[in-house]
C-alpha cells in the first residue's frame, strides 16, 4: 500500500473539541480528487487531523500544505530507486544534500511543516532487492547528515516496514522475534540509528491482510474471546494490539525497547470482492475507531499501556486508478466531496460523532459515553449475570476499559477488592452501561450482563448510576 483528534479517551468515545495526534496517508492515484490546495485547507480547517503522509515529494502537494496548512506535520517519502545513490560512500552525502535542497529546503522555507523523511517503502519485503537492502541504512544515515547540514535538523529519518520483518510465529506476542538474517545484521544497527536520532521504527500494520471469517471480530476490535499469551499472562482481544506488542517484543529482544514505534499505514476497506466477509463501512469504522483508541486515545496496548503512537490511517481518499483487487481502491475515509464515508469523529463541526462501537450492535444509536461517568441517581445498574463465563467477563473488562476509567478496579482502587474477575467485571460493565445512557441493550454483553434495581455498591466502592 492504516490519530489533533480529541483530548481524552472519553472524548474519542464521543466528545468533540479537543486534540490528539492522528494522521492520514494522502495518495492521489485517482482521477476524481479535489486539488491539493483544497485538501490541505479542508484538513487544516475542518478536521482534527494534524499529520499527513505523502508518497513522494510532489512540489504541488508540498506547496499546498505550505500555503494552506502550515501547522499540519508532513511525512515525505523518497522513492526506493534513489537509495543506492544516497548510500554511496564517496558521493552519497552530496547526493543526499542535493535531494534535500531540490525537494525540501525551499518548501520548508515557504512554510511546509516537514517533520519526517521516509527512506523508501518496505525495502525488507515482501519483495526483496538485495541492492536496496544493503543501501537502506547507509542512505538513512546520509539523509540525516544532509538534513543537519542543510539547516533542517528537526526532520527525522526512518523507513516503513511491513510486518514480515517478524519471523513466522503462532501469533503469540511474547514469541515474536525479527527474521534471522534481518535481526542482528540489519535491524539492530537500524534501531541503534533510530535511537540515536530520536526517530521511530515505522511499521505498516494491516490486520485486514491476516483475518478470516473466524477471526473477523478479533481483527476489527469487536468483542471476542481473544488469544491468551501464557508468558505474559495477557489476553489479546485485538489483532492490532498483538501485532504492535509483537514488534515491541522483537525490539526488546534486541535491546531496543526504548525506540518509539510509529504506524505508517493501517486501515480497512469499505468494498472488496463480491461475497467477501467482513468488508464494508461498519467494519472499516470499527477497525479505524479501535486503532485510534489504541494509538492516540491513551489506551495503548497490553505491553505498552497508556502509550501513544504516531499513526497514519490508510487512507484519506479512495484511489480509483490503483491496480489490483477491488479493496486496493477502497480504503478511503473521506469521499472526494469531503463528506466522511463513515463516522470517525474527525470533523471539527457538523453532526459527525466519534467512534463508539457497542459490544452488542443495536438498531438505534446510543449516547456516547464519557470517560468518567458520575453518579446521577438513576436507580438502575448493570451487573454480571449469575453463571457468566470468566473468560467472557475478562473480555468485557478489556473492551469496556477502552471507553471508561478503570482505575477503581486497579490495585489500590476503591473497587479492587474483592480481587476477582466477577467483581471487577460488574463494576466495569455498569460504568459502561451508565456512560452509554442506561439502555438495556448496553448491559447485554453477549448475555453476560443483567440490569438490576439493587444498588451493588459496597464499602468505599460506589457504583455510578
Amino acid at each position: 500500500m492504516l490519530l489533533p483528534l480529541l483530548l481524552l479517551l472519553g472524548a474519542i468515545a464521543g466528545v468533540h473539541g479537543a486534540d490528539l495526534p492522528i494522521g492520514v496517508n494522502y495518495g492521489a492515484n485517482a482521477d476524481n480528487l479535489p486539488t491539493p490546495a483544497a485538501v490541505a485547507s479542508f484538513l487544516a480547517t475542518k478536521t482534527t487531523i494534524n499529520r499527513v503522509k505523502l508518497f513522494d515529494a510532489n512540489p504541488a502537494f508540498l506547496s499546498a500544505f505550505a500555503a494552506n496548512a502550515p501547522a499540519i506535520s508532513l511525512a515525505v517519502s523518497l522513492p526506493n530507486s534513489v537509495l543506492p545513490a544516497l548510500a554511496d560512500k564517496a558521493t552519497g552525502l552530496d547526493a543526499a544534500r542535493g535531494w534535500v535542497r531540490d525537494n525540501l529546503a525551499a518548501q520548508v522555507a515557504a512554510g511546509a511543516n516537514v517533520t519526517l523523511l521516509l527512506a523508501g517503502n518496505e525495502i525488507l519485503g515482501p519483495t526483496i532487492d538485495p541492492n536496496l537492502v544493503v543501501a537502506l541504512l547507509p542512505a538513512m544515515r546520509r539523509l540525516a547528515q544532509a538534513l543537519k547540514l542543510e539547516g533542517l535538523p528537526r526532520v527525522r529519518v526512518t523507513t516503513p516496514h511491513y510486518l514480515g520483518i517478524l519471523a513466522p510465529s503462532d501469533g503469540i506476542p511474547s514469541n515474536a522475534r525479527f527474521r534471522p538474517g534481518f535481526d542482528n545484521k540489519i535491524l539492530a544497527p537500524m534501531l541503534r540509528f533510530l535511537r540515536d536520532t530520536a526517530s521511530p521504527l515505522m511499521v505498516n500494520a494491516y490486520p485486514y491482510f491476516s483475518y478470516n471469517a473466524q477471526t473477523l471480530d478479533y481483527a476489527i476490535f469487536r468483542p471476542n474471546r481473544g488469544i491468551y499469551d501464557p508468558a505474559t499472562k495477557l489476553n489479546y482481544t485485538s489483532m492490532f494490539d498483538a501485532q504492535m506488542d509483537a514488534i515491541y517484543t522483537a525490539m526488546k529482544k534486541l535491546g531496543f525497547a526504548d525506540v518509539e514505534i510509529a504506524v505508517g499505514e493501517a486501515g480497512w476497506p469499505t468494498k472488496a470482492e463480491s461475497g467477501q466477509v467482513g468488508v464494508g463501512p461498519e467494519e472499516a469504522r470499527d477497525f479505524n475507531a479501535g486503532m485510534i483508541r489504541v494509538c492516540s486515545g491513551g489506551k495503548g496496548t497490553p505491553l505498552m499501556p497508556g502509550k501513544t503512537f504516531e499513526t497514519y490511517i490508510f487512507s484519506l481518499f479512495d484511489e480509483n486508478q490503483k491496480p489490483g483487487p477491488i479493496a486496493e481502491r477502497n480504503f478511503g475515509i473521506f469521499n472526494p466531496d469531503f463528506t466522511p464515508k463513515y463516522d470517525l469523529g474527525l470533523l471539527r463541526q457538523g453532526s459527525s460523532g466519534a467512534p463508539n462501537p457497542s459490544p452488542n450492535p443495536s438498531p438505534k444509536p446510543s449516547p456516547n459515553p464519557s470517560t468518567n461517568p458520575s453518579p446521577s441517581g438513576g436507580g438502575k445498574w448493570c451487573v454480571v449475570k449469575a453463571g457468566a463465563n470468566a473468560t467472557d467477563l475478562q473480555n468485557n473488562i478489556n473492551y469496556a476499559c477502552g471507553y471508561i476509567d478503570c482505575k477503581p478496579i486497579q490495585s489500590g482502587g476503591a473497587c479492587f477488592d474483592p480481587n476477582n474477575v466477577q467483581s471487577h467485571a460488574s463494576y466495569v460493565m455498569n460504568a459502561y452501561y451508565q456512560a452509554k445512557g442506561r439502555h438495556d441493550y448496553d448491559c447485554d454483553f453477549k448475555g453476560t450482563g443483567v440490569v438490576t434495581s439493587n444498588n451493588p455498591s459496597y464499602g468505599s466502592c460506589k457504583y455510578v448510576s
